[in-house]
Order: C-alpha cells, then structure tokens, then sequence
C-alpha cells in the first residue's frame, strides 16, 4: 500500500484543523464570524501546526475568502484565522533561518558560519 504524501498528509490534518474550529464554535453556539475564536488568542489557532500544515490552512483560508456567497462576519473570521496561519509559517520560517548555516564551496576547509540576512 502506497504510504501518502506529506503534502497530502499536511492537507489532511490542516483541513481537520479547521474542520475542528468549526465543530467546536457549532457547539459553542457561535456561527462563524460570529466571535469563533472569541476568548481565543489568534495565536494559539494555529501553534501545534507544523509549517506544511499552517500552510496549507492558509491556502484553505484563502480559497474560502474567495468564494463570492461569504458574508462579512464569515469573513472576518476566515480572515483572522488565516493572519494566524501566515504567522505561524513566518515564525517556523524565522526559526530556521537563525538554524541555517553559510557555506562557501569556494573555500572548502574553512567552517560554515551562522546566517546573517
């Protein structure tokens, strides 16, 4: 049997996520939009979610932003979910940018040195 991808796997567990925030404002009362992540930190939304994962519920996001037969609450609320993704694929960015280290092939015996932007 053919092992998934991890992209699949990423889309997979990404539109759990949301489907998740869904099911849990559905039995809260709230609608979308409608104070979804009231008492929640935007941050928090997305901080177990790998790169790949907040990635692609961004994309998942953004798709929905598109659909012409939203109506404002429901995208705001889309809206403030996918600032929550986008900032925890810059801080996972940010993360390994200070792990990267600098080679240079020209100079072979010398030791790779920390990046600095």
């Amino acid at each position: 049997m053919a092992k998934p991808s991890p992209r699949a796997s990423a889309s997979a567990k990404a539109a759990d996520h949301l489907a998740g925030q869904d099911a849990d404002d559905d039995r809260a009362g709230r609608t979308e939009g409608h104070g979804a992540d009231e008492g929640r930190d935007g941050d928090d939304v997305a901080q177990e979610l790998s790169f790949r994962e907040a990635q692609t519920a961004l994309e998942l996001c953004l798709a929905q932003l598109q659909d012409q037969d939203l109506d404002v609450e429901a995208m705001a609320g889309l809206y403030r979910r996918a600032l929550a993704y986008a900032e925890r694929c810059e801080a996972v960015l940010a993360r390994v940018e200070q792990q990267v280290m600098q080679w240079d092939p020209g100079q072979p015996d010398l030791a790779p040195t920390p990046y600095t932007p």
